[in-house]
């Protein structure tokens, strides 16, 4: 099978994760994707693929004859898809020969252009594969399933010498929470790829250290007329706050540049409530950023009285570049055979992060490779073929390197 008919298969499955669910996985139903993907693998003879209790797949290859002596390498993609966007009930649509132009999405109203994604000119003549407009396309990370699945099965039917070969999918990436339950002594690999967003050829080992922050703004309400002195507006108050913050936002910045990003506000003039993600590459410059909201909070509270506003911070995942620089050749390896396929290798840091990072700190070295996938987490994420054919040979690349 050809790894966009399998990808075309995948993102029919409604796997979206859940920010808020306290159940492990966060949404019972990324265990359809996991069964299935289970099934699939035994057909294509990896006979020992599983499903654990916490919906996480593992599955694995021994060594061909004479490579037993080789590193054993893994291979990691995960199977939810963002719950900030609908990922149920997704139209996949295909686009032979793209002209680079605009691309009505279905009857959303909303139109994919280069006006907006001035990439999408370097796809000209491309197949291109796109939504209705009404949801996520789901390539973030099925393109990277869809990629291993496809080199595993060519791995097998073409015979292809390798060393143990460990393939593994998650769910709740977008959560944040990927790696919590990854068994890393099951998975049983030396090293391991994410494949995991971005374009062809991408490579990618330094990312954002993260965190999440919620902050609830308490505030006093009392019939406008007799307010002097004494309403304190929650929502003024939240508004207030974030003007406080430097203007270092997601789109003011860019390469190794952290934000702070505003992802949700609500409430009215009783409560309040708000949603933020810090990122940053530097942990030194991270430690600011939860500092300035520390101060920023103490000074509200100072004005407004103790306890109107409520903050807690929790971190995600931190940058894994200390944990890959002392196996670089995870990256060169990874660098030539982009090369050596025609595509132009693109080692630049992650502006956000993967399970990779979470597992590099849990004693698996894990950089990510590209999917050939643009756009993810809204209506216009869009991939193509002949990007994720790419993708395809550059793992088959590697497994290649790796068993020499």
């Amino acid at each position: 099978m050809k790894t966009y008919e399998r990808f075309l298969n995948y993102v029919t499955v409604h796997t979206a994760s859940a920010e808020d669910s306290t159940s492990v996985p966060t949404t019972a139903r990324q265990f359809d994707l996991a069964r299935q993907l289970v099934d699939e693998l035994h057909q294509i003879g990896v006979e020992n693929a599983r499903v654990d209790d916490k919906c996480y797949v593992y599955a694995s290859l021994e060594a061909t004859p004479g490579c037993e002596d080789k590193p054993a390498i893994g291979f990691i993609a995960h199977m939810d898809t963002v719950p900030d966007f609908c990922g149920e009930n997704v139209k996949p649509r295909m686009i032979e020969n793209y002209d680079g132009g605009d691309v009505v999405l279905g009857t959303s109203g909303r139109v994919l252009s280069p006006e907006q994604l001035p990439h999408l000119t370097s796809l000209k003549g491309r197949t291109l594969i796109v939504t209705d407009g009404t949801t996520v396309l789901g390539g973030d990370d099925k393109a990277g399933i869809a990629e291993i699945m496809t080199a595993v099965e060519r791995v097998i039917t073409e015979n292809r010498p390798h060393g143990k070969l460990c393939i593994g999918f998650t769910p709740d990436e977008e959560v944040g929470s990927g790696a919590d339950n990854f068994d890393v002594a099951a998975f049983g690999a030396n090293y391991a790829y994410t494949v995991d967003g971005g374009c062809e050829g991408e490579i990618e080992y330094e990312n954002f250290n993260a965190a999440g922050v919620k902050i609830k703004v308490n505030g006093f309400n009392i019939h406008p007329g007799d307010s002097k002195d004494k309403m304190i507006n929650a929502l003024l108050v939240a508004m207030e706050l974030n003007s406080m913050l430097p203007d270092e936002t997601p789109a003011n910045t860019e390469g190794y540049e952290g934000f702070f990003h505003l992802t949700d506000m609500s409430g009215n003039v009783e409560t309040a409530e708000m949603s933020y993600i810090l990122r940053d590459h530097s942990s030194e410059i991270m430690f600011a950023r939860k500092a300035t909201l520390n101060h920023i909070v103490k000074i509200l509270n100072e004005k407004y009285g103790e306890g109107t506003v409520e903050m807690s911070i929790r971190d995600q995942y931190l940058n894994m570049v200390e944990k890959i620089k002392p196996c670089m050749h995870l990256i060169d390896n990874a660098v030539a055979v982009a090369k050596s396929l025609g595509v132009e290798p693109r080692v630049q840091p992650i502006r956000g992060g993967t399970d990779g990072a979470r597992l590099s700190f849990m004693g698996l070295p894990c950089p990510n490779l590209g999917t050939g996938d643009f756009a993810c987490h809204g209506p216009y994420e869009h991939v193509t073929i002949e990007g994720m054919e790419k993708c395809t040979e550059i793992i088959l690349g590697l497994i290649d390197v790796y068993a020499k």
